[in-house]
């Protein structure tokens, strides 16, 4: 029997990106825990222990299109990692996805193939939803 490989997915079920990403995990034959972050919201504790898995500042997971960032005034280069944060936890569409946590690491999975390098073994073959195959 092979050693347990624990993915956890932070996913948002609207985004194509991050519907790709699960489907290649669960192409390459894992079945990932979810966390749907827009229902569950975000803690301070949790992004912090994300972004330093990671080694990000909360400025480089900020997601912009489609969120309230330039409506708040995030956009400034003046604006700290702490407001960031704050802002993050009110507004969890805030934080840009997927974020894939493995025993391999941890990242924030744009463009949805970079998952392939926190698992241990990958699928066979993969297109995407637009029909674009991902070079294995």
């Amino acid at each position: 029997m092979t050693a347990p490989f624990p993915i956890t997915i932070h996913h948002n079920p609207d985004c194509g990106t991050s519907r790709n990403t699960l489907a290649m995990i669960r192409e390459a034959g894992y079945e990932p825990g979810i966390v749907e972050y827009l229902q569950t919201g975000w803690t301070r504790p949790q992004l912090t222990a994300l972004l330093s898995a990671m080694g990000m500042k909360p400025r480089d997971i900020m997601r912009e299109k489609g969120t309230p960032a330039a409506a708040l005034g995030l956009l400034d280069a003046a604006v700290s990692d702490d407001q960031i944060l704050d802002a993050m936890v009110a507004h969890p569409v805030l934080v840009n996805r997927p974020i894939v946590v493995t025993p391999r690491g941890t990242k924030l999975c744009r463009p949805s193939e970079a998952v392939l390098d926190l698992l241990d073994k990958r699928p066979a073959s993969f297109t995407k939803e637009d029909g674009e195959v991902v070079k294995i």
